[in-house]
């Protein structure tokens, strides 16, 4: 009943648009590539329709997944994207993966499906392709910790699923015991867990163990501290770094590009973000050529456990081990 995942580049993969799919352990395909929205997309003082456009040039780019969740508050501006390119005849709706996520604040079974209603009343659709809990833990809406337990919420994810309202439910920002407890423990397997990975944090045990199990991983932050953070004790690499800019004249590709294709090459699905039209084609530019294992190794030797993002429900919660995660309060 548990189908292993056939990862990128094997005999599954199909292709949509310019964007490979790997199949889920379900069955379903996924695009490897998704346009990430949510804090970085639009800075904090632009306006939402920023995201609607980034939408709709990503998807003229051959973008077919778009990730978002409750949280970001982008939801609708992303549906409007999607339907102005579907009324635009450049995609029809079977051709997008839309990936939507359940915030903290509804983690009780009979919480899950009205919230994702909520999501799709405001995403225009009658059903999400992914649908993720975002983290771990429960809270009430101002934030404080609640002891409800994953596994409860996962039966509101599998009700959703039941239902038709999801083709497929995941995760986000689980470790890997929590993995293995949720299988352990589920109907239904998750087809994905949303986690922090690039040069800096590389999360190599994570990542073999999602994998193990069939459960692709997918990238956010995929860039890491590349680009600027306002972190000047970040470390390495940046855009100028040496050994990237070396793979870069090799392959014609930029530093970014080279970083992105070392997570394809890992057979990571990536959530590059971006508002800029340029860099949303570059981004998604990478599947003319692969990296040499040499290359991926040395890539992989820039891992300092060290994250760009550090979110305060992780600080909040002791259900959520840091393990040799090193954590900067500066960063929340």
């Amino acid at each position: 009943m548990r189908s292993v995942i056939v990862l990128l580049f094997g005999i599954a993969v199909t292709t949509a648009a310019k964007a490979p799919c790997v199949e889920l352990n379900n069955g379903v395909f996924m695009p490897v590539v998704a346009l990430g929205t949510g804090r970085g997309t639009a800075s904090e003082s632009a306006p939402l329709d920023e995201v609607r456009q980034s939408v709709y040039w990503a998807i003229e780019a051959g973008y077919r997944h778009v990730d978002t969740a409750a949280i970001y508050g982008d939801e609708q501006q992303v549906g409007e994207g999607v339907a102005q390119a579907i009324a635009n005849g450049l995609v029809t709706r079977e051709e997008m993966f839309i990936t939507t996520k359940l915030w903290n604040n509804r983690h009780r079974r009979d919480q899950v499906v009205p919230a994702l209603k909520e999501s799709l009343s405001k995403l225009g659709l009658d059903y999400v392709d992914l649908y993720l809990i975002h983290f771990p833990i429960a809270e009430d809406d101002e934030g404080a910790v609640l002891n409800t337990d994953y596994l409860e919420t996962w039966k509101g994810m599998e009700d959703a699923k039941d239902l038709g309202l999801a083709r497929s439910i995941g995760v986000s920002n689980f470790n890997a015991s929590q993995i293995s407890r949720l299988v352990s423990n589920s109907r239904i397997w998750p087809v994905v867990n949303e986690v922090e990975v690039n040069p800096s944090l590389t999360q190599e045990p994570l990542v073999k163990h999602c994998q193990s199990l069939g459960i692709v991983v997918m990238a956010y932050s995929p860039f890491g501290f590349l680009v600027s953070r306002n972190r000047p004790d970040a470390p390495p690499p940046r855009v100028d770094d040496p050994a990237l800019v070396q793979m870069a004249r090799k392959y014609n590709k930029t530093t970014g590009q080279i970083v992105l294709r070392y997570l394809i090459d890992r057979n990571l699905t990536i959530i590059p973000k971006s508002t800029n039209k340029d860099r949303i084609k570059q981004n998604i530019d990478i599947f003319d050529f692969s990296l040499a294992e040499e290359e991926i190794d040395l890539i992989n030797k820039f891992n300092k456990n060290v994250r760009v993002i550090i979110h305060a429900e992780w600080i909040k919660s002791v259900h959520y081990p840091f393990d040799d995660i090193k954590v900067s309060t500066s960063n929340i």
